[in-house]
């Protein structure tokens, strides 16, 4: 068999299997088995696969066409820019959520800009991400953060970890045994605590950042099988409504936030109006909502400032 039969075979298997990008899952699971670059494929697409190779990559397309997650057979999800681990005791990152991260280092940026001008270079900087699961948004948060505060010059004489450092709490250990060693393969230095939401939090932080579970329990059975079946549940089920997570954050973040502190959710498309509705109720300030590449509501942030 041929890298271009092999290919054939697999988009045709998996596009039977009704997956919606067949082509462009079979091409990652033959370059996963494979190794081959486009480049190469495209040049000498007739060149004879190995057997061993051959049947590894007919086992992987019998699994997606299976519905099990892309990623659950490769084992990896690149998430800005950074590659991480996933399995089936945590949440695959999605692109969406980079506008979380993205959001946060928005703000730190900001407070970096301000750290710098006020020439008080020893300022701290401490998130939380609740929820944490892969680790992905602390992770990816940390990385580009420390790399902008040393372009501040707020690393200078001291390790970036120093200036900015943070926690990534979840419910699940095996979540957190996945977000451990995502932080070990990528270098980041950060600490982790296996926790129900705040149970074994302490101290106070200047961020808040959290995907928390948001499908109201009774929408879960509806969803494409690659996420009913295979995402965990506790990274899925919002409760009836799908805002207890949100409910329960937004009050109980007051307690662990600094003053002028930042909540940042990513939230369903349709929770917008009710959650910045909500953090404005319980005190919180400047909260905005920002949309998704497909103009729909996907990150809500606010202030909270005890001293109001």
């Amino acid at each position: 068999m041929t890298f271009r039969e092999a290919y054939k075979i697999g988009t045709e298997e998996l596009a039977a299997a009704g997956i919606e990008e067949a082509s462009l899952d079979a091409w990652y699971l033959l370059e996963y088995v494979t190794g081959i670059s486009r480049a190469v494929f495209l040049a000498d697409s007739g060149k004879q696969m190995e057997d061993t190779a051959k049947g590894m990559y007919l086992e992987v397309v019998r699994h997606r066409a299976e519905r099990i997650p892309l990623q659950h057979i490769t084992g990896v999800q690149e998430f800005m820019g950074l590659e991480f681990q996933v399995n089936r005791h945590v949440l695959i990152p999605r692109q969406d959520t980079e506008i979380l991260v993205e959001t946060a280092l928005e703000e730190l940026s900001r407070q970096f800009q301000e750290f710098r001008n006020k020439k008080v270079l020893e300022e701290r900087v401490r998130i939380l991400d609740m929820c944490t699961g892969s680790g992905c948004i602390l992770l990816s948060t940390l990385f580009y953060a420390r790399e902008e505060a040393g372009r501040y010059g707020l690393s200078a004489g001291q390790k970036s970890e120093a200036v900015i450092t943070g926690l990534g709490v979840d419910v699940s250990e095996d979540a957190l045994c996945v977000a451990r060693q995502n932080g070990e393969n990528l270098g980041i230095e950060t600490e982790w605590q296996e926790s129900d939401l705040f149970t074994r939090v302490e101290g106070n932080y200047d961020m808040i950042l959290s995907n928390p579970p948001y499908i109201p329990s009774d929408v879960i059975e509806t969803l494409q099988p690659e996420v009913r079946e295979h995402d965990p549940k506790l990274a899925l089920d919002g409760k009836e409504d799908g805002l207890y997570f949100y409910r329960r954050i937004t009050e109980e973040g007051r307690q662990y936030l600094n003053p002028g502190g930042y909540l940042i959710f990513e939230i369903g498309s349709d929770q917008g109006k009710i959650v910045s509705a909500y953090m404005r109720e319980c005190g919180y300030t400047q909260v905005t909502i920002k949309k998704d590449l497909a103009g729909l509501d996907r990150v809500v942030s606010g202030v909270y400032d005890i001293r109001q």
